[in-house]
């Protein structure tokens, strides 16, 4: 890294050495809880391109010490916690940091993939709530309990497809002065050679042949019409004539189902299409599984609720950002609280919610005022997953505080809280509304991005042309990345190359509410 202009001696090596360990351990440089301090100097910061490249430079001199803190091998991936009951608090910043293994022998954190599995069988463990009816236009955004089962044919009768002219026989066709519009009852049979004029949607006279669009039909002086067909469209000719094909532009009852056809399987998302469907199979009401209520509790005294950052105080962005998030993944929120830390306060909180999940904020490490483990030691909550194999977002838990409750601890830092967010959350929250799980999917990547030396890594991306570009501003505690997103990629240990297929987690925004 020396030797490159304007960074060249040791110290400016240092400080990116340091904000490499901070991508490496989450842990905001030299263990500084809350925050990631940038190493680059201020002249430096406006370049990211320029500061990947020296970032990723330090990143190989860092891996080259090995693991660090006591952490696993990369050789011997982490099992996850060694007991069902909590194994205690975990060093390290609130953004991210590793538990160290001398503070809690034997004690590993679990790999991703595993985690997300955690997440989803803990929802499977929940008494299931009774489905509820909805009305149709509040049932946006909710699964489907039952089948959707069509309530009568689609059409459910023989129908227009075209505006033009029924007709009936070969032409050229004497056309009656009354036409057929829609929602009317049905009209009066055709007999060869006639024809009558129709409207989109309208019921076809019995005896129809076909229907003739406007746009291919002339009628003569005498008032006759006859078929101006292009000459593909002209199935046969009779007399020099060309005709329409039997059946043409007319939509046949039952085309598109037949009563009692399953349209959608239970477990589907309501989608503005699916509302669609289920109006014209007859539906008023949908059986729904309801959205589970969910409490999102801010922990922090240094955070501001308004204005700029000052005086040592940042402003909160994950209580603006969590509820519509968490909705869009199908939770009703039932509250967002302010507790400070204040461990009393958290205890009451928890300990008195009746929702189903409850998410906190920050406090997931084991600093002085991170009182989430203790909170859970003193309810003798069941700890299913206890730090995560993944950056940023490594101190996020699962918890099991009743039978019919779990609690989420997402990290402090937002960047970190979305990896937990997708990671436990995502999958818990699936389960308990009874979504299906996406098929999951992958997208070469243009250029290339760096990765932790042992641990899975979430990098924002944005989708270009069927490939994933990865994002600047990617670090724990940054939203300009995310914000840009269209997805999370998932960065194997040691980082990708360009055209390496990754896993993409699609981002909910089409759903937030």
């Amino acid at each position: 890294m020396r030797g490159r202009g304007v960074r060249g001696g040791p110290d400016t090596d240092e400080r990116y050495v340091e904000e490499a360990l901070a991508v490496v351990d989450d842990s905001g440089g030299r263990g500084r809880p809350g925050e990631v301090r940038s190493a680059r100097p201020a002249e430096q910061r406006h370049d990211p391109e320029q500061h990947d490249r020296d970032l990723d430079e330090a990143l190989a001199l860092v891996r080259d010490l090995g693991p660090r803190d006591g952490r696993s091998d990369p050789r011997t991936p982490g099992t996850g916690p060694s007991t069902p009951r909590h194994s205690g608090a975990r060093d390290g910043g609130q953004d991210g940091s590793a538990a160290s293994s001398e503070h809690h022998p034997g004690h590993q954190a679990t790999p991703w993939p595993e985690a997300r599995a955690v997440a989803a069988r803990a929802a499977r463990s929940v008494p299931r709530r009774d489905p509820i009816d909805v009305l149709l236009d509040a049932a946006l955004g909710l699964v489907l309990a039952d089948p959707l089962t069509a309530l009568t044919d689609l059409p459910s009768f023989n129908t227009s497809a075209m505006d033009g002219w029924a007709v009936a026989g070969p032409g050229p066709w004497d056309v009656r002065e009354e036409g057929v519009l829609a929602g009317h009852t049905e009209p009066a049979p055709l007999e060869d050679g006639e024809a009558v004029r129709i409207a989109t949607g309208a019921r076809i006279p019995p005896d129809t042949t076909a229907v003739l669009r406007s746009e291919h039909g002339r009628t003569d002086d005498k008032g006759r019409l006859h078929a101006a067909l292009p000459p593909a469209l002209g199935s046969a000719r009779t007399g020099g004539t060309p005709t329409v094909a039997h059946g043409q532009d007319i939509r046949p009852r039952g085309q598109e189902c037949h009563a009692g056809d399953q349209l959608l399987p239970p477990g589907a998302l309501i989608t503005p299409a699916v509302l669609g469907l289920a109006a014209a199979a007859g539906y008023d009401t949908l059986s729904v599984w309801p959205r589970p209520r969910v409490e999102v509790l801010v922990l922090g005294d240094e955070l501001l609720t308004e204005g700029p950052p000052r005086d040592g105080l940042i402003r909160d962005a994950l209580g603006p950002m969590l509820p519509p998030w968490l909705r869009a993944l199908g939770a009703d929120v039932v509250a967002v609280r302010r507790l400070g830390d204040d461990a009393e306060a958290l205890h009451r909180a928890v300990t008195s919610s009746t929702a189903d999940m409850v998410v906190t904020t920050g406090g997931t490490a084991g600093g002085p005022v991170d009182h989430v483990h203790p909170t859970l030691r003193r309810m003798d909550a069941e700890l299913l997953v206890d730090g995560v194999e993944v950056r940023p977002g490594h101190p996020m838990l699962l918890a099991r505080t009743r039978d019919d409750q779990h609690l989420v601890g997402l990290p402090g830092n937002p960047l970190a809280a979305v990896s937990g967010l997708l990671t436990l959350a995502e999958p818990l929250l699936r389960g308990l509304t009874g979504r299906v799980a996406p098929e999951p999917y992958t997208l070469p990547l243009k250029g290339s991005t760096h990765g932790h030396p042992y641990d899975t890594r979430l990098v924002p991306v944005a989708v270009r042309a069927d490939h994933a570009v990865p994002l600047h501003y990617n670090g724990p505690a940054m939203l300009r990345g995310i914000a840009a997103a269209d997805a999370l990629a998932v960065v194997p240990p040691g980082g990708a190359q360009p055209g390496q297929e990754l896993e993409l987690l699609d981002l909910p925004w089409v759903w937030a509410q």
